[in-house]
């Protein structure tokens, strides 16, 4: 009987493995804390890496932990002060606690170096609106559409 193949992954022999590739694919596969274990590995070969800190903050959002989430935004954030992904994660969790203040100051440095990729358009425009909404005295969860 052979040895078991614990990887199946196409590295090669002695390249270290990609934990943050990995937390991506299971958090694609809606695999939370499996993503989080990966992502956490990730962050031991690379400490204070903005995009690893905040796919953590993306995940714990997604398994109802916004104070972890918003804990690992503020981490990307002190790393990269410019982080859009940061600044909009953010801006809503912010706002989904009633802190307007705080989501109105995230949703401008965001909207200053918003990402310029098309897919980001409608995250772009949704932060518009949230902002214009919010400077125009919306408060209430109910007249600002998050």
């Amino acid at each position: 009987m052979g040895w078991w193949p614990f990887s199946r992954r196409g590295k090669g022999l002695g390249e270290p493995a990609d934990y943050y590739r990995e937390g991506l694919k299971l958090a694609n596969q809606q695999k939370h804390h499996e993503a989080l274990t990966s992502f956490r590995l990730a962050l031991r070969q690379r400490p204070g890496d903005p995009e690893i800190m905040e796919q953590m903050a993306v995940v714990y959002t997604h398994i109802g932990m916004p104070d972890e989430a918003v804990r690992y935004y503020e981490e990307a954030i002190k790393t990269r002060q410019d982080s859009p992904a940061a600044h909009y994660g953010l801006a809503f969790l912010l706002l989904h606690r009633g802190d307007m203040a705080g989501a109105r100051r995230h949703l401008r440095a965001f909207l200053q170096r918003p990402p310029s990729d098309e897919e980001a358009a409608a995250h772009i425009e949704h932060a518009r609106l949230t902002l214009q909404q919010l400077e125009a005295g919306g408060s209430a969860q109910g007249e600002i559409h998050a």
